[in-house]
């Protein structure tokens, strides 16, 4: 794991130095606070918040920099869409917990969030159905929260999904038709009928939502073979949806470290935070923080069955180490719109 650690992080540093990264950030005004990422192409798909760069002596990259926030946005035209949302209220969260029931710490997660919110509205485990989607009432909701699986449909990008319970089949369809069947892998298929794809992403109505975040993997990617201005992805697709604001990975991530992540994040947000800063301040925060600090902070969660879940893992790392410290884990997720 430390060798595949360093080696991402080495290829941070070669990124960094393709795109002249040194140079741009000299031509930034001192009193710019605020980053706003429009990528080309293929740089969609890389987390460029976490480029790391010479800073007076040290080595930093530009979340460290940027203390109101580093954010992306698919186009100029869908960031000034989602900046003309004003979406005061966030106190009504809609969540899909653990549909397929094999995320370890998911429950951890989803449980700690609902906290910060009131009414809240989750589809736990088997009952988080595309039927429930449709039929919950998410006009009137201020936060979607979705932790599960994601996968990204590289030749079919519409396709693309959040896979939702009752969609795995025990059997996999001879000849399945691509445009309802996804091969996640070897003996893994889904029927998209059952999930949450694209194509009913776009349909849906958000308007009273402040923030989507889809805590699963691979929820960022895009069709980067697509040569419009606009990229065609999941956050974009909610954007299009009516929320100004969609946090949303680049990777299969790991789940305990997203969950630490999330549950932080939300607690940013809960103390007054823009979406963007809360985002960028907790992965500082992984990033950071020791496996003492960690133990200290598992001490607020309110389920002790959750503690005792985070404890037992961090009892087996050194007090001192930061268990969370390479990109891998907390650089994954971007704040995207407003």
């Amino acid at each position: 794991m430390r060798s595949s650690a360093q080696s991402f992080y080495s290829r941070l540093i070669h990124l960094a130095e393709i795109l002249y990264l040194d140079d741009i950030l000299t031509l930034v005004p001192k009193t710019c606070s605020r980053l706003v990422l429009i990528p080309h192409t293929f740089l969609h798909l890389f987390p460029l918040h976490a480029l790391p760069f010479s800073q007076n002596g040290r080595t930093v990259c530009l979340l460290d920099c940027f203390p109101n926030g580093v954010s992306y946005a698919p186009s100029c035209q869908l960031l000034l869409q989602a900046q003309q949302r004003k979406r005061p209220d966030f106190t009504h969260l809609f969540a899909i917990q653990n549909p397929t029931n094999d995320l370890a710490y998911t429950d951890l997660e989803v449980q700690a969030i609902k906290n910060c919110f009131n009414p809240v509205n989750i589809l736990k485990h088997k009952t988080a159905t595309l039927t429930a989607i449709n039929e919950a009432n998410l006009n009137a909701i201020h936060c979607a929260h979705f932790s599960c699986h994601g996968y990204f449909n590289l030749d079919n990008p519409r396709k693309s999904a959040l896979i939702l319970a009752n969609a795995s089949l025990t059997t996999t369809p001879i000849n399945p038709d691509t445009e309802r069947y996804l091969n996640v892998r070897d003996g893994e298929t889904h029927d998209l009928n059952q999930c949450l794809t694209l194509d009913a992403i776009l349909s849906l109505n958000l308007e009273q939502c402040r923030l989507v975040t889809l805590s699963a993997c691979e929820t960022g990617l895009i069709d980067f073979k697509n040569i419009s201005d606009e990229y065609i992805g999941i956050p974009s697709g909610f954007l299009i949806a009516g929320s100004p604001s969609v946090v949303s990975s680049l990777w299969r991530v790991n789940d305990l470290s997203t969950a630490l992540l999330m549950i932080k994040f939300y607690q940013n947000l809960k103390s007054g935070l823009t979406v963007a800063i809360a985002l960028n301040q907790a992965q500082l925060w992984l990033r950071d923080a020791t496996t003492e600090q960690l133990q200290q902070w598992a001490k607020q969660l309110p389920n002790p069955d959750h503690r005792m879940q985070l404890r037992a893992f961090l009892s087996q790392k050194p007090s001192n180490s930061k268990p969370f410290e390479s990109p891998y884990h907390w650089a994954a997720f971007c704040a995207i719109g407003q």
